[in-house]
């Protein structure tokens, strides 16, 4: 492994390789043969299909199935997709609608509702009782991951919240057997360390979460998991691989600019990816300077680089049989008297040439090093994340991101991973006649151009790709959620770690 992530002051030094923070204390998670025992948990669990309320309740015995039944009349619950009933007497107990149809994503967002519950109720032993679905060990895994990816809290810079109740344990319950069980469990705490580590990252203050202090995540990560390589490139050396678009973002910022690999490669492979991530730790836009109101949360525009940190992270600790190399250009954007200009020619490794007409269509100009050293590598696949148009968040809202690429079974997969994680994609046309957007009088390509903005950043990158097969994700509008959803509260959701982890798995 090498690390190569020195500061240039001993006052830097300190806060850019402190530590990453110990890991959370989780609830302990285990599979139980038989029927649901109210009274033996603080509060019992309940998904419920639409038309099967009846069965489920008759599992609790003649006297509580009645006492539920006529809350269950009072309310209308019928077991409809999200919706919770909560009884609170001798025993308290939630009933979980997962709609008349399940997939797996609902036993995800029951988990997660679940916890919200349990949280509520302040109570430390859950149980949660699954049924038949349990035969299938994906479903019982799911319902055990949106729990515990709900009891997320960034607690570093507030106090007094040392007498706050969490869960402890969940015992998830089941007439039948579950195989498979144990190994989709261990999945789902690799990606669930991760998701947790990509959210402090994003949720962190900009002064804190530098570019030297993501390099310093990196190597401690490196020194953690067995057989995960990591690189940290200083300026000196992005200056000798002319990467030149990190350097003409960095300028305006006295912070040091880095590119950070990951690299896990076990032998006999199966395939080869390359996932790229943008990690602007803070971008004011630089000298076309954003608006005030739209700073507050431009810390998360280094959700992309995180993301595929915690990918990687994940596929080594689960030892998956592909090699991937994560490449994550980090700096800020900023203002200073040596910022880059609007009309500013850069010159990138591949000869290409690009006029800045836009200093906040910045993203583009970083991912474009990193796609270059990623294409040389000639990998099966480059994907890459990036919150890099404001227009995808305005088209796809919160809760979708945007994929397009160059290869239709690239996309494909992606789109199915994200099913399967519950991180869900739309796809987006690479439409060929919005190239003449891009067209500049004095360069190869202008920074941005057309109205169609998400199209016009992926063809911009697709120009930077030689001849691989590629996918570009805008995550501009999942990666940050500004109020609480039933897996994440409000602030950085480690979106796309669970996506990634599930493309890789199946690669």
């Amino acid at each position: 492994m090498r690390a190569r992530a020195r500061s240039s002051s001993s006052s830097q030094r300190k806060r850019s390789v402190s530590e990453p923070a110990p890991a959370r204390v989780e609830p302990r998670l285990r599979l139980e043969r038989g029927g649901p025992r109210p009274n033996q948990t603080d509060i019992l669990l309940l998904p419920i299909a639409q038309g099967a309320v009846k069965a489920v309740l008759a599992k609790l015995g003649a006297r509580l199935s009645r006492v539920l039944g006529r809350r269950v009349r009072d309310c209308d619950f019928r077991g409809r997709p999200d919706e919770v009933l909560t009884h609170h007497g001798d025993s308290t107990i939630v009933l979980l609608g997962v709609g008349a149809a399940p997939a797996v994503d609902a036993f995800r967002r029951a988990g997660a509702r679940g916890r919200q519950e349990a949280e509520r109720a302040r109570a430390r032993r859950v149980q949660a009782w699954l049924g038949d679905a349990a035969k299938n060990g994906d479903v019982a895994a799911a319902f055990c991951e949106g729990f515990v990816l709900a009891g997320y809290r960034f607690r570093r810079y507030t106090s007094g919240t040392a007498g706050r109740v969490t869960a402890q344990s969940l015992a998830v319950r089941s007439d039948a057997a579950s195989p498979g069980f144990g190994d989709a469990l261990e999945y789902v705490q690799a990606a669930v360390t991760e998701v947790f580590r990509v959210r402090d990252l994003v949720n962190e203050p900009p002064s804190v979460a530098t570019p030297r202090y993501l390099a310093a995540q990196a190597v401690a990560l490196g020194r953690e998991i067995k057989g995960l390589e990591v690189d940290a490139w200083e300026p000196k050396r992005l200056v000798r691989e002319q990467l030149n678009g990190i350097l003409a973002v960095s300028r305006g910022s006295r912070e040091e600019p880095r590119l950070i690999t990951l690299r896990w490669a076990p032998p006999g492979a199966r395939k080869k990816v390359a996932l790229v991530g943008k990690a602007v730790t803070f971008d004011s836009g630089g000298l076309s300077l954003k608006p005030p109101k739209s700073m507050e949360t431009m810390k998360y525009d280094m959700a992309g680089g995180a993301a595929v940190m915690g990918a990687v992270a994940a596929a080594a600790r689960l030892r998956l049989p592909v090699e991937v190399t994560a490449y994550i250009p980090a700096t800020e954007n900023l203002p200073g008297g040596q910022a880059q200009k609007p009309g500013d020619v850069i010159r990138f490794a591949n000869g290409r040439t690009v006029e800045v007409l836009n200093t906040d269509a910045e993203g583009r100009l970083i991912l474009a090093d990193a796609l270059i050293l990623a294409s040389r590598t000639r990998p099966d696949a480059i994907v890459d994340l990036a919150t890099l148009t404001g227009a995808c968040r305005v088209a796809l809202g919160p809760l979708f991101a945007a994929v397009m690429g160059n290869q239709q079974p690239l996309v494909d997969a992606l789109v199915e991973a994200g099913k399967r994680a519950g991180e869900n994609l739309w796809q987006l046309p690479l439409v060929p006649e919005y190239r003449e957007d891009l067209k500049s009088p004095i360069a190869d390509l202008k920074n941005v151009g057309g109205e169609a903005g998400s199209i016009i950043g992926g063809l911009f990158l697709q120009s930077f790709v030689d001849g691989v097969p590629w996918a570009h994700l805008d995550i501009a509008g999942p990666a940050f959620t500004e109020k609480d959803l039933p897996q994440a509260p409000r602030g950085g959701t480690g979106f796309g770690v669970r996506l990634l982890l599930r493309y890789l798995a199946g690669a």
